[in-house]
Formats: structure tokens, sequence, C-alpha cells
């Protein structure tokens, strides 16, 4: 991590700034999900204060800095706690599919043989669905067995990525088995775990971090469209700006945009600014597209010559 910061710092040019953004604005959305009991003047499931119960789709007004919805909710509050669910399914369903994802990786492409093609062949038929399809699929089977929670929404996601992570892990490993210091490493007598786990892991998931945070931008949008078509997470469970965001369909076609707004608004940032990590990153650790910051070198004058 250290050494990627320090390359990052290095950088210079577009690439430097869209990643500069995307974490800029990446950090405000994490700080609004660390801090949102905080921030959040109501729960994400309140919907009254003192027994008073709060108005149906009102505008801002005192008490409800961008109004309520039809649900008696404030919009602010649930935009907040949406932040805290968002982060938390992203972080999870992305951790998830990238230790599953590398190790599965690391193990097929190292050993080989039967294990391999059985593998390959099952992240081959996953990868050939939707991902949306199969976040679907996913999300009905767990719904029946653990409900609809965050934890839920995380798993579905996991599914989607993990061919990802192995596809590139497996192919980088294959090339990398036959490297000298490997074949030194066996011939020593180091053991497999031992050649995977000290020299092939740290050589083959350079790439992992970007495809990282590309996949949490993805992650952040399928999250949407599940909450939008009812299969994501309940209201009483979670805030979820995809649902927000379906619950606003009959107010922006009677003309109100206050509901829709916000929850559409706070997609759109946190997925651009995904987006522009994982592309600044891709930049940055890239050799090839990487410009570095010059330092200007200051030769020394020379010394006139005695007469």
């Amino acid at each position: 991590m250290r050494a990627t910061a320090r390359r990052a710092w290095r950088t210079e040019g577009l690439a430097r700034w869209i990643l500069l953004v995307g974490l800029v604005v990446t950090t405000v959305f994490v700080l609004f999900a660390l801090f949102a009991p905080w921030i959040a003047p109501y729960g994400f499931d309140q919907n009254s204060s003192d027994g008073v119960r709060f108005p149906k789709t009102s505008g801002p007004g005192p008490g409800h800095l961008l109004g309520t919805n039809d649900q008696f909710y404030d919009i602010f509050s649930r935009v907040v706690w949406g932040a805290r669910t968002a982060v938390l399914v992203v972080v999870l369903s992305v951790v998830l599919s990238a230790v599953i994802g590398v190790l599965l990786g690391l193990v097929s492409g190292y050993l080989g043989g039967w294990f391999d093609r059985i593998t390959v062949f099952l992240m081959d038929a996953l990868y050939s669905f939707p991902s949306l399809l199969l976040a679907i699929v996913f999300s009905f089977m767990l719904r029946e067995r653990i409900g609809g929670s965050i934890l839920a929404a995380a798993l579905s996601l996991t599914a989607i990525y993990i061919p990802q992570y192995f596809r590139v892990v497996r192919n980088t490993t294959v090339a990398a088995r036959q490297a000298t210091y490997v074949e030194a490493a066996e011939a020593l007598g180091a053991r497999p775990i031992t050649v995977m786990r000290r020299y092939l892991l740290p050589n083959v998931t350079s790439s992992v971090p970007v495809i990282g945070t590309l996949n949490a931008a993805d992650a952040l949008g399928t999250l949407a469209a599940l909450g939008f078509l009812g299969l994501g997470i309940p209201p009483n469970e979670a805030a979820d700006w995809g649902y927000d965001l379906s619950r606003a369909l009959d107010d922006v076609a009677a003309g109100d945009l206050g509901p829709a707004l916000w929850p559409g608004l706070a997609i759109i940032l946190l997925v651009t600014a995904l987006t522009l990590v994982g592309e600044g990153l891709s930049e940055t650790l890239n050799p090839t597209l990487r410009r570095p910051r010059r330092t200007a070198v200051v030769l020394p004058a020379r010394p006139e010559e005695a007469p």
C-alpha cells in the first residue's frame, strides 16, 4: 500500500487528478457511512418525532433539509444512511469475491490438471451469465434462507465478481509458475503451499486493486438495480438508494423531482467516484501509461578558465 501511494503521488498529469478527485468524493461518502448516526437527524426507518408523524412528500423546510418522501421518511436521513448501506455491501462483496477468486485462481493455475479444468469450466459458466440476472437469481435464493439483509445483498453480488479475479490470477499464475525463481524454490524442496504463498501470490495480485475499485462501482450500480426492482434490502432493514428511487417514480410523474433527485444523485456521484479511482489506479500502476513526476536537475556552473 505504501508503494502504491508513493507511486500515485509521484505520478503527474491527468491520471493523478482523476485519482485524487475520485478519492476525495469516495472519502466523503465513507465519512457519511461511518458517522451516519451523528450526521443524519433521524433514523433510516423513522417517520415521526415526539409522536407527530412527518408530513408526506413535502419539500425542503424546517426539520427536513431535503424534504420527505411518500413513506413519511426524511430524505436527507435516508440518503446518509443509504451511504452506510452502500459502503457495507460494496466492501463485503468486493472483499469476499477477491479473496475467493484469488485463492481459487492461484491454486488452479499452479496445480493444473483436473482441478484446473473443473474450476475453469465453473467460472466460465458463471461469467457467461449477465451480471444483473445472476444477482437476481442469487438474491431470490438467499432471501428464502437468510432474508433480505445486508449480508444477503453482499453475497448475491459476490458470486458475480469471483470469475473476474479467478481468470486474471489464474492466467498470471500459469505464466509465472515457469519462472526461474519458482523452479529454484521447487528444486530446494519448497512445498506447493509455500511456493504459492511466498513466491507466486505477491507477483500475481498486482492488478487486483484496480479490478476491486472497478467492481465496487459496478456492485453499487447492481445493488441499486436490485433495490429498484424490489429485490434488494427492505426499508425496515436498511436504507437503500435503489428502493427509494423506485418509490419516487410516482412523484416524478406528478412533477415532484425531490424524492428521486437526491438518492439518484448519490448513486451517480459514488459510482463516478469509484470509477475515477479505478481508472486512476490503472494508469498509475501501469508503467506503460504512468507519467512520473520529473525533477529539474541544475548543473553546477562551469568554472571560469584562469587567464
